[in-house]
């Protein structure tokens, strides 16, 4: 019987042994595609894979998907998952009108819901998505302030575009991922990954420049969090983005509240606040002039969540791409769940993404840690406060850092399936995506708007599939 210990130095040596063959790529060129060792603890034929504890060192090993970290260290890690996904979980229903202390509630439930439907082998947070702001705006004719009044209405949009995103889950499920992959090759999904982190740049970027002192606050940020990667060593490096938010905290009280400078905290909402209270709930209310709005934005949800799927695959090293159906399926039925108690949408998670790139935690199981913190904050509205108290311009130093690394994370897709970008076709692909992307060039289908991600990630399948075409007809 092989030990835990002997299991890791074997699955060591059978990642360093990972080679990269050359195959016909899907434009029928030959390119080099990165072949990813066998795992057997992870493609053990069960619903879940075979559970380990890290035996490697923190300092130089990475946390398997199917390895777990002491019972300390995770709720630490889970708790800094739950600091990623805070600001844009809570910024996405304030936009659309829906109440952020249940989006949070929501998004701990879905993500706990996600690592059971995916059998723990697809690290990733659920929260509120921004793909749903504009259709969602558009049919409630939200004003942008206060309680959206027809939210009912967007609920039941939202539900059956859930119901759609899951039924392109059973479909994968059933026929599997050859389609999507042939849709979106390496030079596709790593152009995708890139601009899902470029896109939301210039809104970050904005939201710490309201005045110079936010901006030098920003950069504070930035510089302590990338302090505490590079300088620390250990589970102390694992915790950058907690740590590093917490060092700025306090150089932001001291600069504000004792020294005068900037807008102070304010925490009188923390003492308001009462210790456990359930959020509203609200029944949705199907309206077909919604539905037809808001179902699309289940397509946009599945190139963005192919991106991110592709990502975790690069970073691992391991085959998550067979279990891709069952990610869209839980994703589907999270979302159809949510709205259904009057929560949004919701997502995997760029920013959670993010923080496994410059963490190299992949375990599943701190995103459970993280889904329990999130209900734990939902179910009390002091805690809630508490981190609202976090300034703005923290969460946006933090996010700098994040979005950065997701795109960094697309360039790594491309490198890791040695993409020739000696070739026209992929000059062009990666080119006009990306542009596209992160410069949100929009276009309408009727009256839906795919906003920036999901106009780039269409032109960027068209582009490639008309490529394809042109190469397979001179080759007859």
């Amino acid at each position: 019987m092989t030990s835990a210990s002997e299991h890791s130095s074997q699955s060591k040596q059978s990642s360093k042994s990972t080679e990269d063959s050359s195959v016909p790529d899907a434009t029928g060129s030959n390119a080099a595609v990165m072949s990813l060792p066998h795992n057997p603890d992870f493609e053990n034929g069960r619903w879940f894979p075979t559970w380990r504890p890290f035996q490697g060192d923190l300092d130089r090993n990475p946390v398997g998907i199917n390895e777990y970290l002491p019972p300390t260290k995770s709720v630490l890690l889970g708790v800094q998952h739950t600091f990623a996904m805070f600001g844009s979980t809570v910024l996405a229903p304030l936009l659309m009108g829906f109440d952020p202390n249940l989006a949070i509630l929501m998004s701990g439930i879905c993500t706990i819901m996600f690592f059971m439907i995916t059998g723990g082998r697809m690290p990733s947070y659920l929260g509120s998505s921004f793909a749903f702001i504009g259709p969602v705006i558009a049919v409630t004719a939200y004003a942008g302030v206060g309680f959206n009044s027809n939210l009912n209405v967007a609920l039941g949009g939202i539900m059956v575009c859930g119901i759609i995103y899951a039924l392109v889950g059973l479909l994968v499920i059933k026929t599997g991922t050859g389609w999507i992959e042939r849709l979106m090759p390496p030079i596709v999904t790593g152009a995708i990954v890139m601009i899902i982190g470029l896109n939301l740049a210039p809104v970050t970027i904005q939201g710490v420049s309201a005045n110079q002192f936010d901006a030098w606050m920003a950069a504070l940020t930035v510089l302590l969090i990338s302090g505490v990667a590079v300088f620390t060593r250990g589970m102390l490096r694992r915790l950058l983005l907690l740590v590093g938010l917490i060092l700025s905290y306090v150089a932001y009280f001291v600069m504000t509240n004792v020294l005068g400078f900037g807008m102070p905290i304010d925490f009188s909402g923390i003492q308001t606040a009462s210790w456990f209270g359930l959020p509203g709930i609200h029944a949705p209310r199907f309206e077909m002039s919604a539905i037809i709005l808001i179902a699309p934005v289940a397509f946009i949800l599945i190139a963005e969540n192919l991106g991110h799927f592709k990502a975790v695959e690069g970073m691992t090293k391991l085959r998550v791409t067979p279990y891709m159906g069952r990610a869209f399926f839980a994703d589907g039925l999270a979302t159809t769940f949510s709205a259904g108690f009057g929560g949004t949408g919701v997502t995997t998670y760029a920013e959670n993404i993010g923080v496994m790139a410059v963490t190299k935690v992949y375990s599943t199981t701190i995103f459970v840690m993280a889904g329990i913190v999130a209900v734990l904050l939902g179910l009390s509205p002091k805690f809630g406060a508490i981190i609202q108290t976090i300034p703005p311009a923290l969460l946006g130093g933090a996010s700098i850092v994040v979005l950065g690394l997701i795109a960094i994370a697309g360039a790594k897709i491309w490198i890791d399936s040695h993409i020739d970008f000696s070739k026209n076709s992929n000059l062009i692909i990666a080119a006009v995506t990306v542009i596209m992307g992160t410069g949100n060039f929009s276009l309408h289908l009727g009256g839906f708007d795919l906003g920036g991600i999901g106009t780039a990630t269409l032109t960027a399948i068209v582009l490639n599939t008309l490529f394809n075409w042109q190469k397979n007809n001179y080759q007859k």
